[in-house]
């Protein structure tokens, strides 16, 4: 079996994530962080690109598809605004930003996507 690279080997918009995980933080009214501050919560923004990127294949692994380094490129451009909107808290409801995330998802895995272990973002429930 031919291993795809992902996208979160190759690059990331790290700006647009890092920018949305501070902002994340700093919302107050209406965010589930307000119920109880938890000491290692992390950004919501920054799990849901970590999550995303590791299932969506790099353009480069598609080299039929994206045959010159040109190609590849304004491919993850595309790739970065869907990844952009995604991790957006006033997004988090959006069906739009939802179905453009899942539709890439299901084309990297053949729409068979694997399970997945809910991390919770270090807000979660620990009574186990």
């Amino acid at each position: 079996m031919e291993y795809k690279k992902k996208l979160i080997e190759v690059a990331l918009p790290l700006e647009a994530i890092n920018a949305e995980s501070a902002r994340e933080k700093s919302i107050r009214h209406g965010h589930p962080s307000t119920l109880h501050l938890w000491w290692a919560r992390r950004p919501l923004a920054a799990a849901r690109a970590v999550i995303w990127a590791s299932l969506v294949d790099d353009p480069s692994s598609l080299p039929e598809q994206f045959p010159t380094e040109e190609a590849q490129n304004n491919e993850r451009k595309r790739l970065f605004k869907i990844l952009t909107d995604l991790v957006k808290w006033e997004n988090s409801n959006n069906q739009y930003v939802l179905d453009a995330a899942k539709e890439e998802i299901n084309r990297s895995t053949n729409g068979n996507p694997p399970a997945l272990f809910d991390p919770f973002a270090g807000g979660g429930d620990d009574s186990s």
